[in-house]
Order: C-alpha cells, then structure tokens, then sequence
C-alpha cells in the first residue's frame, strides 16, 4: 500500500501548531503510517524556503525527507463576488516543481500578500485560478477543497454554487479531483450525479501533527505526480484502491445548528422550523447532510457505474480514549497509543491489518475488540454540527451468533 494525505497545513498557517515543520512532519509521516505527504502552504515565503533548501527531489513532483515522500502542496482561499452573491471557496493545489510553485506564487503576489497566511487569501475567481495554473504548468493537479463545507468551499450553503458547471463552465474538466472533506462521505457525494466524472479523495486538511492522516488515499504502488494526476482523472480502481474517511457524522458541519445556542437539528428536523434557531430565532447554519440533500439527484445508497471503494475509521487515540474514558492526550491514552505503534510499526497497520489476537497481547481485550469493531462499523455518533465536532463512541463487546464471547 501507499498510503498518501494530500491536504495538510503549516505552521505559517493561522491556528495551527508551532511545532509544524519537515523534522516532525517527517516524524509523524512514519507514526502514522504516511508514505506520501503534502507539505501544506507552499505559496509562504518563508516556508517555500525552508522547503526547498531541506527537500531532496526524488521524481517528478515528488521529494524526499527523512524516508518519507512529499508533494508540494497549498490551499488558496478566493473571495470575489460573482452572479449578485460573495463566494468563499478553498482550492488545493499540487505542483510539479518549484519552477511552478515559485511562477504561480510571483502571479499572485502582484496583488495579494502571500506572507500574510500560509492558506493565502485572493480575490479571483475559480476558473482564473484554474486557467492559470494549466498556463504555467498542465502537471499541476486542481483539486476542491472540502467541498460541502458551509463557509469555505465550492457547493457551501452559505457562499458556494449549486453546480459545478455554474462555478467554472466547461473549465470544471480542468478539476482532477474533489475532496469529500471531514462532514461528508462517498456514499453521500453518490448522490450528486453531476459528481460522476471525478474521483473523489480525502485527506486530513491538519493543523497539527497528531491529525495527520485522519483522512487518506490508499493506493497500490508509490507514484509521482504525472502518474497520480492520471490514476485520479481515470479513476483506476486497480491502482487507487480506496480512501479512509471520518465517519461523516463526526465532522463539525454534519448536522444543521446554531453553536451558540446547543441546538442540533438533522435536515428534517431544520425544514420543520424553516432554518430557524428555535432558541434565538436567528438563521441556523445548514450543514453537509442538508445541503447534499438540495442538490441530490440520486437516494442514498445508489452509486455511480465507476467509483473508488472506501473505509471508515477512527483515529486510533479516539479509539483508545472512549474505552479507557480518558482524555486523548492524557498519559494513559498516550502510553496505550505508544505500545501499540511501537509492537506494529505504525497506526495505519494497528487500524487495518493486526490481528485481534496480537492486538489483544499488546492492548487488552477491550481495546483489541474496539479496533476490531471499528472496522466492522459498530459505533454510535453524536453527529456534529455549526463548528462543533461530533462525539463517537465504540462497542467494546464482541458477539457470534448472539452469544457474548
């Protein structure tokens, strides 16, 4: 397997951890289980530096650090008004080289401040930034952010389209991918017919060291990025074996709501009450579920003729924290969580191939049926709504034929 996150942030990134930099990103690539890696925010100065000066080029668009591949990656963040409305939309892009990067980040600092976040904030529409990424090199790879995203992405109820052919025309064909995004799955992205031509990925978008991998692509082979830009246009099953994704239901905008008051309402539930708080009286923020709904052509559970298969897991401190009811970044949680990567190398192994058995020697049952469990999909969710995550619990108990064992 190769196993490749391709959305992630630095530390020269607004509310992200200091301790983002190649040594412990390179670090936690290994804990975790990451082949291929995206550096985040390769547009920042001062980051674009510090990359090219510690990066060792390995193949095309691909570069080593300590064992682990990375591809030069940014989010851009545009807000520009188009059709009588402002849209807010979050593109990832991947580059070939730093020919590229640096050619791209010299056409937009002529207007914008690229040294003000590592997530830099234009004003351009989509389709400008996509055209002149093919203008100066066509092996950079587009792909929308988080794309259901209430605030920040290309079908968000509150500043998105409600197409793709509305946002960019014909230019949607020089997307390569779309990016599901914590608060969505595939199942849910199935429903949106128009969504058939792309491959779907996900990737963890961290702030933080520990939330890499959250989300990952898992393919067969170690590919560069020609080759990676192929397998996601084709949408080679043989190649791209399936994604790793958040249960949906835990990601902060799952759920309609308003923070500030507690509620929580599923889509029915807000249509009911006209997307109205029945708190404060104000105007709710609708989530992923509802806004998938709008725009559905297909039920739940229906599927396109071709599409990556996918898995869904919880990180495995999650895992171990609902079962010793303890904190994720207690010492206890940690120590479990040390054991269990030191004896199968890495959290991708522990949450996909030990067997329950081994798991049971290194953690104890409970832990060991948890794991199991989680991979089976026996978990209760809380789902998350207006910025607030969702609670996940696991079963601890392991059954056969109804018999408790």
């Amino acid at each position: 397997m190769y196993i490749a996150d391709l959305h992630i942030h630095s530390r020269f990134s607004r509310a992200t951890s200091s301790k983002i930099n190649l040594e412990n990103l390179s670090k936690w690539a290994k804990i975790k289980g990451i082949n291929l890696l995206a550096t985040g925010d390769v547009l920042h100065p001062l980051w674009l530096s510090e990359l090219e000066k510690n990066l060792k080029e390995k193949d095309v668009g691909i570069y080593e650090h300590n064992g682990v591949d990375f591809i030069l990656e940014t989010e851009i963040s545009t807000i520009y008004k188009d059709r009588g409305k402002l849209r807010k939309i979050h593109i990832v892009f991947l580059f070939p080289d730093f020919i590229s990067v640096k050619k791209y980040a010299a056409f937009l600092s002529k207007k914008w401040n690229l040294s003000a976040d590592g997530r830099p904030i234009v004003g351009l529409p989509v389709r400008v930034l996509f055209k002149k990424a093919m203008d100066i090199d066509e092996r950079i790879v587009i792909i929308p952010a988080h794309i259901w995203t209430p605030w920040f992405s290309i079908f968000g109820s509150n500043s998105g389209y409600d197409s793709l052919e509305e946002c960019c025309g014909n230019d949607k064909y020089l997307i390569d991918a779309l990016e599901t995004g914590l608060s969505s799955d595939p199942p849910m992205n199935w429903m949106v017919s128009e969504l058939d031509d792309f491959a779907l990925v996900s990737n963890s978008d961290a702030h933080s060291l520990e939330n890499l991998g959250r989300e990952v692509n898992v393919f067969s082979k170690r590919l560069n990025i020609v080759e990676l830009k192929k397998v996601l246009r084709e949408k080679n099953i043989d190649t791209f074996l399936y994604t790793i994704e958040f249960f949906p239901e835990e990601g902060k905008y799952h759920f309609d709501g308003h923070r500030n008051c507690n509620v929580s309402m599923s889509p029915e539930e807000s249509i009911r009450n006209r997307n109205i708080c029945p708190i404060c009286g104000k105007k709710i923020t609708l989530g992923v579920l509802h806004r998938v709904y709008e725009l559905a052509d297909r039920k739940y559970g229906e599927k396109p003729q071709k599409f990556i298969p996918y898995k869904r897991l919880i990180p495995l401190k999650e895992i171990i924290s609902d079962v010793l009811k303890k904190g994720k970044n207690t010492k206890t949680v940690d120590k479990v969580y040390r054991e269990l990567i030191n004896h199968f190398n890495d959290e991708f192994s522990v949450l996909l191939t030990a067997k329950r058995k081994d798991l049971v020697e290194v953690a104890g049952q409970e832990i060991a049926t948890a794991i199991c469990n989680v991979r089976d999909e026996k978990v209760k969710v809380e789902p998350g709504y207006d910025g607030v995550y969702g609670k996940i619990s696991v079963e601890t108990t392991r059954f056969n034929n109804g018999l408790l064992f």
